[in-house]
C-alpha cells in the first residue's frame, strides 16, 4: 500500500520534548456529530471482580462466516473520560468493516454526556483508580471479548492516551490477547506511579504485532524512544501519521468537528485494510461451556 502520501518519516534525531502527564480538556465535549448506528450496553468482570460496563457495536451481516471474518475492535479511553469517545468513532469503523467493544476503564471521567460506569463503580468501592489500575480491566476485555466475541477472529487493541500505552505493553505482555493494536497518542506517562520512566518504551521492545501509532504534531517527543524501540516488521506492518497541522490529543483526533480529522482517518484506513489480510488465529478450544456476558447482544442492540 502507498503511504508515502500519507505518513510523514521519523526524523533520525530526537527530539527535546519531555513527555507530559496526559489530560482531558479542560472542558469536555458535551455532544457528538455521529451516524446513526445501534449498540448495546454490557456488563462484565474485571480481574479483581469489579463490573466494567462496555458499547458493544456489531455490523449487520448475512451468515455467521461473514461474522467470523470480521476483525474485532476494542476501544479504550483517554485519562478522564469514557466509552463516550467513541460513540462518534466506533459507527464509522463498524461502516469500514470492524465490529467493537467501547469500554469503560476504572480510570476516567465523562465525555459526550456518557458517565463512566466503571469509574463510578470503583469510587463508591473505595477502589484506586489510577491509569495502572485500569490495566486490569483492559485484559479482562480483551480476554472476555476472544473467548466469547472474537473467537477465532483478528482482535485488535486500540488506546487513547494513558490507555494507548497499555495497549502497547499488553501487546507484549499478552500476545494472545492481541493481534493488532491502533495508539493515539501514547507515551511514558507512569513515572508518577512508581513505574521506571522507560515503562512502555522497553515494553516495546517485545511488540510484535503489526500496529499505527498518531498523535497531535506537538506529541512527537512523547513516543519517538518507543516507536525507535519496536522490532521491524515485514510486509509494511507498523506504520506511523505525524499530521501537518496541530492536530488533537487522542482518538478524538478522528472526531468530525476537527478540520483535520478527515487527514487522520486517511492514513489509518490503510492499515485497517491490512488487518483484513492478517492471518486469523486458530479458535479457542472449549472444554465446558461458559457463561457468555455478552449473550444476545449481537441480535438485537439498543439505538444510538
Amino acid at each position: 500500500m502507498a503511504l508515502t502520501s500519507l505518513i510523514t518519516l521519523v526524523a533520525a534525531a530526537a527530539l527535546a520534548a519531555t513527555t507530559q502527564e496526559p489530560a482531558p480538556p479542560a472542558a469536555a465535549p458535551s455532544a457528538v456529530s455521529a451516524p446513526a448506528t445501534v449498540y448495546r450496553t454490557v456488563t462484565f468482570q474485571s480481574g479483581d471482580g469489579l463490573e466494567i460496563t462496555a458499547d458493544l457495536y456489531v455490523g449487520e451481516v448475512s451468515s455467521p462466516q461473514e461474522r467470523s471474518q470480521r476483525p474485532f475492535i476494542v476501544l479504550f479511553h483517554q485519562a478522564g473520560w469514557s466509552r463516550g469517545e467513541y460513540r462518534e468513532i466506533a459507527p464509522q469503523l463498524v461502516l469500514l468493516g470492524f465490529d467493537c467493544l467501547a469500554v469503560d476503564q476504572r480510570s476516567g471521567g465523562a465525555v459526550n454526556d456518557v458517565v463512566n460506569a466503571t469509574n463510578a463503580r470503583a469510587v463508591a468501592a473505595e477502589l484506586p483508580t489510577r491509569f495502572t489500575d485500569a490495566e486490569q480491566d483492559m485484559v479482562a476485555a480483551l480476554a472476555a471479548v476472544r473467548r466469547h466475541l472474537a473467537n477465532g477472529r483478528t482482535l485488535v487493541a486500540w488506546g487513547s492516551s494513558y490507555s494507548s500505552a497499555l495497549v502497547l505493553r499488553l501487546a507484549a505482555d499478552h500476545p494472545e490477547l492481541v493481534d493488532a493494536w491502533v495508539a493515539f497518542a501514547p507515551g511514558d506517562y507512569f513515572e508518577r506511579e512508581g513505574k521506571p520512566k522507560d515503562w512502555i518504551a522497553s515494553a516495546a521492545l517485545r511488540v510484535t504485532q503489526p500496529g499505527f501509532l498518531t498523535s497531535a504534531r506537538r506529541e512527537r517527543g512523547n513516543w519517538e524512544e518507543i516507536w525507535d524501540n519496536l522490532p521491524s516488521t515485514p510486509n509494511e506492518g507498523r506504520w506511523y501519521f505525524l499530521p501537518e497541522t496541530e492536530g488533537n490529543h487522542g482518538s478524538r483526533a478522528l472526531w468530525a468537528r476537527f478540520e483535520d480529522s478527515g487527514a487522520y482517518w486517511a492514513a489509518l484506513e490503510p492499515f485497517l485494510d491490512h488487518v483484513y489480510t492478517l492471518e486469523r488465529p486458530a479458535p479457542l478450544v472449549r472444554e465446558q461451556v461458559e457463561d457468555d456476558p455478552f449473550a444476545a447482544s449481537t441480535q438485537a442492540p439498543d439505538q444510538g
